[in-house]
This record gives C-alpha cells, structure tokens and sequence, in this order.
C-alpha cells in the first residue's frame, strides 16, 4: 500500500493556533504531512518564507511525519504532485469559509482528477479568528497569546509598531 501524504498549504502570514492544531490533527491522520507557505496574489505579507518555516516547525519540532516546504509561485496541484501527495488538507472555520473552499476543491480537482481534498473543521476556539483579526489586534497593542504561538507574537507587535 502507498503512502498517505497530506498536503496543507496556506499563506500562513502568521501561522496561528488555528493553523497549528490543523497541522497536528492532520499528522495523526497521515503518514506524511507536507505543510506548505504559498503564494497568495491579494494578500500583502509580513514574514518571507525563512521566518514562517522556522515558526511553524518552532511549533511542531515533536512531529516526526511533517515537514514544511516554499511552495511560493506555484501551483498547490503542481506541488501535490511533486510530492507524491494524494490528498490535500484544507480547514473551514465557518460557514463563510464554505463558498471559498469549495471552489478551491473544485479547481484543484480540475488540474488533477487524481489528488482528493480533505477538509477539517477548525476547533471552536478559532471558528472566527483569521490571520488579519490577529493582525489587527496586535497592529493596536491587544493581547494575540491565546492565538499565536509567543513567538508569532512577539514578532507580530515589533512588526507592526513600525507600521504605525
């Protein structure tokens, strides 16, 4: 029997503990997870790809079947297949995400009949939280340390104190 591979890709600009508890639950379900930081064409970002990796496998140093790749400028299918992955990991953590997922699976189901989509639902504590909220709280000084890891955190508000 082959390898199952997970694939979860995201900007992940900053990764939080939405993002994190994703990656953890995704690598009991999994031989292998690939976590991949992708190119998002509308998003505007604040880490380049050394500093998210090195904040995400910060964070998963105890997961021995995931690895963190670049995948900026590619294609999530091209990468998947590269890889060998089958599946690709997406999380929903609302309704809201629903429409845009979907048509996210749909696409990449289009550029390749072989890979399936895997979504998991995020843990009730982060159903509303995104990236930008985050960013928006730690832009005006708020308290992010139950939504990031402490080093996201702490690199959040110097980062964004030189915005102000």
């Amino acid at each position: 029997m082959s390898e199952r591979i997970g694939l979860y890709a995201g900007s992940f600009d900053p990764v939080t503990n939405g993002h994190l508890d994703i990656i953890r639950r995704a690598s009991k379900l999994f031989d292998k997870v690939i976590v991949a930081t992708m190119t998002n064409t509308k998003k505007t970002y604040l880490f380049n790809y050394e500093e998210k990796k090195s904040f995400i496998e910060n964070e998963i140093s105890d997961l021995d079947n995931v690895i963190v790749i670049d995948g900026k400028d590619q294609l999530t299918t091209g990468l998947a297949k590269k890889y060998n992955a089958r599946f690709l990991v997406r999380s929903m953590r609302n309704s809201d995400d629903f429409g845009y997922e979907s048509g996210v699976a749909t696409i990449n189901k289009v550029l390749d009949d072989d890979i399936e989509t895997v979504f998991l639902l995020a843990d009730y504590r982060y159903t509303n939280i995104s990236s930008s909220m985050i960013k928006e709280v730690a832009r005006f000084d708020g308290d992010i340390s139950q939504l990031v890891p402490e080093l996201v955190a702490q690199e959040l508000k110097k980062r964004l104190r030189k915005v102000n």
